[in-house]
């Protein structure tokens, strides 16, 4: 068995990482020249996600490469503490979330693709994804072609593969939001406290960082899809009206020495179709979540999907029982993601009932209410397989 993999990417290097584990052929291709690259800001994963990284036997280099992150508060507008929770796991779980740079998660993870054999090509664009009788040839921008047993698209919120795989796929829509993100200088911080202020005009998330840094990221409601045009001193201009009434982002915003480029946050509405026999979706091509938990899904994919191949007789088996596994953790944590965008763009009215509720609704129900999500355990990969070889 052969495997191409479309997308560098944390889905994609995962996903390579996952099948070479099982001794699978993987050559993974990428659109943009560097994948890591400076894109985005930071991210986090929670304790479902790391356990697959431990899976994968990547752990201890994701959390060298990031910050790690046992607590989060969460604050009003006024500055009120409405919970103070474990960050990203239950309370009596010891693996703590990370958080860090996009682009160290992914040259982590790209690193070990790379050390676990994995062959990654960069500029090319995939245009076209043809099944034939050995498997599925896929076809580039510039004109090379390559076959496989099967092509994973893992390319992201704005796959090809998913508009290849079917042509009324659904495509992404600016979901109300935008994110701007930066590093600020000299405002004392709590390390290990992941900070999120429920403000007036959308969230604020801030947390210490190396150096004393803090990185901070403003998540801005705003209907109407805004110009992204602006030079960085128009940016903090205008994000320091936005967040004037609440205190510690003001601050932040104030002691800010790097910007980085804004970015529109897009809904995806469920994907009808998100594999075939010799096709699946990977990550934000299948399915993008929001709610903290994009890299972590996207872990969880790559490590079921290389599960489904070791154990099910056949291509088509495999990404079926893959579909099945993941569709009902998908639908649930895309109502979840709804309901955190929601938050993000409350009216005055539900911002007042939520500063009353939540303090209480935290204390009471929060662990409960997101065990499904951070005890979720994907499990182990099956034992490697000679080279080449699989079950498939």
């Amino acid at each position: 068995m052969n495997v191409i993999v479309i997308g560098c990417g944390v889905a994609g290097a995962a996903s390579a990482i996952a099948l070479r584990r099982l001794g699978v052929k993987v050559t993974v291709y990428e659109a943009y020249t560097e994948p890591a690259g400076p894109v985005g800001s930071f991210l986090s994963l929670a304790s479902n996600g790391m356990r697959v990284l431990r899976s994968l036997g990547v752990l201890e280099q994701v959390q060298r490469a990031g910050i790690d992150m046992p607590s989060q508060r969460m604050w009003s507008s006024s500055g009120k503490l409405l919970g103070d929770v474990p960050r990203g796991r239950m309370s009596s779980d010891e693996l703590h979330s990370v958080t860090l740079m996009r682009d160290a998660l992914v040259e982590a993870l790209r690193a070990e693709a790379l050390a676990a054999g994995a062959v990654i090509v960069t500029g090319e664009r995939l245009v076209d994804a043809i099944t034939i009788e050995e498997g599925v040839q896929a076809v580039f921008a510039s004109g090379l072609t390559a076959e496989a047993s099967l092509l994973i698209g893992a390319d992201g919120i704005r796959s090809a593969t998913r508009s290849l795989l079917d042509p009324n796929a659904p495509t992404p829509k600016y979901a109300g939001l935008y994110s701007i993100s930066g590093v600020a200088d000299g405002i004392a911080t709590e390390p290990g406290v992941f900070n999120l202020t429920f403000a007036r005009n959308g969230a604020f998330i801030h947390l210490a960082a190396p150096g004393g840094k803090v990185w901070w990221s403003a998540q801005v409601s705003r209907p109407a899809q805004p110009e992204l045009g602006l030079t960085d001193e128009e940016w903090l201009r205008r994000l320091a009206a936005l967040y004037r009434h609440e205190r510690a982002p003001s601050a932040i915003l104030g002691a800010t020495t790097e910007l980085h480029r804004p970015t529109l946050m897009h809904r995806l509405d469920a994907v009808p179709v998100r594999h075939n026999d010799r096709i699946a979706l990977l990550g934000d091509a299948g399915h993008s979540v929001g709610a903290g938990q994009g890299a972590s899904m996207a872990l969880e994919d790559a490590l079921v999907l290389a599960q489904s191949l070791a154990t099910e007789p056949s291509a088509a088996a495999a990404l079926s029982t893959y579909e099945t596994i993941r569709s009902a953790r998908m639908a649930k944590l895309a109502k979840a993601a709804s309901d955190n965008r929601d938050a993000k763009t409350a009216g005055p009215l539900t911002r007042r009932m939520r500063d009353l509720v939540m303090p209480v609704a935290v204390r009471l129900f929060y662990e409960k209410a997101t065990a499904w999500l951070y005890t979720h355990d994907c499990g182990e990969l099956p034992t490697s397989q000679p080279d080449g070889e699989s079950h498939v």
